[in-house]
């Protein structure tokens, strides 16, 4: 029903109209009833399905990406939709616009999104506000997590503090924080992924965090393996529990059809691209950090390419507006019937045989 009625209503809009209505009509889900009647259309999880990553417990490996509810509004739904986690953001200490529009292109035979959002957010203290309030309504949540990033009027010199402010305000409500250094669409940004930069950046945020919350760091796909060296080493001596593999990217490789449009590429052009950068990742973080994947999700054979690469769980965000809203659903029942045809006991197994699949 989803991709012969409703997608093609959703398309024949403007992309960020169509957002904005179902954004508009998925707040019912908040109500705690109608929650509990969606989760109830998605069945039992099969305990198999559980992943542990940074001490945090996931019903399944399959997050919501930041990105598809920017300022906690939807979190009935996305626990009514069975997400094994939730990660809201990007959240900015300050309230800002984000870009002018339009700022959302589709490329549906590519099965693509260009975004250049630019952090539109209702900055720190009012998501906090909403956020602590739906906490209170809703029960059986999933963990969540915060994506902090930075205001766009903030200096990059200035960075640090801006960061430091949404961390406190944010972090006492979150199971996890996640700093967005790789967003290609808020000028200078991608320049706290340089060492020195974040390294300052990561021991400033760690010096506060005095509950010892799991912190995250996203990083870009376009980066080289050295730039990516000095993340993961910048990573490791603040002691950050994981990383998250990718943000969107500048290239347009594997796109088909031509396009002026700026703003970073999610999708399926940037699944082989994101695997790749997962797999580097999780050849030096195993053991040491945990790893997300994120980038062109869409089915579980993806999810298992991501964890057989070395990540613990993966996050979807273009999959969600391509299959649907029981993209979740259809994942995890897939690798169900993936670890029953194949006896597998646990994700690990199934990650492992699918590695070595012939």
């Amino acid at each position: 029903m989803y991709k012969s009625v409703i997608r093609p209503l959703f398309f024949s809009m403007q992309p960020e109209t169509a957002h904005d209505v179902m954004r508009a009509a998925s707040r019912c889900a908040n109500l705690p009833l109608v929650s509990t009647v969606i989760a109830g259309l998605r069945g039992e999880s099969d305990a198999r399905l559980r992943v542990s990553v940074a001490g945090l417990s996931f019903a399944n490996p399959v997050g919501l990406a930041a990105g598809l509810d920017k300022n906690a509004e939807l979190l009935g739904l996305w626990s009514a939709l069975g997400f094994g986690h939730v990660e809201l953001g990007t959240v900015t200490a300050l309230s800002q616009p984000g870009n002018p529009k339009p700022r959302i292109f589709r490329y549906p035979c590519d099965e693509a999104l260009i975004n250049r959002m630019g952090f539109p957010s209702e900055g720190a203290d009012m998501v906090a506000r909403r956020l602590s309030s739906m906490k209170k309504r809703l029960t059986a949540l999933p963990p969540i997590g915060l994506n902090i990033g930075k205001s766009k009027v903030t200096d990059i010199d200035h960075a640090i503090e801006d960061y430091l402010y949404s961390y406190k305000t944010l972090a006492p409500l979150a199971d996890y924080v996640t700093v967005n250094v790789s967003s290609p669409n808020t000028p200078g940004l991608r320049q706290l992924q340089e060492r020195e930069r974040l390294s300052a950046l990561l021991v400033a945020i760690q010096g506060i965090n005095v509950d010892k919350k799991p912190l995250f760091v996203k990083v870009a796909p376009d980066l080289s393996h050295a730039a990516i060296e000095e993340v993961i080493d910048c990573c490791d001596a603040a002691g950050v529990a994981g990383l998250i593999a990718t943000n969107t990217t500048l290239s347009r490789e594997g796109l088909s059809v031509e396009t002026n449009e700026t703003g970073g590429l999610s999708g399926k052009p940037l699944r082989q691209k994101a695997l790749e950068v997962v797999r580097f990742i999780g050849t030096r973080v195993r053991g040491k950090m945990a790893l997300i994947g994120a980038g062109g999700i869409a089915s579980y054979e993806h999810v298992l390419d991501m964890l057989s690469a070395g990540a613990s769980a993966v996050q979807v965000y273009t999959g969600l507006i391509y299959e649907g809203p029981g993209i979740v659903r259809i994942i995890c029942r897939d690798l169900t019937r993936y670890m029953d045809a194949h006896g597998c006991t646990s994700l690990a197994e199934a990650a492992a045989l699918w590695e070595n699949r012939s």
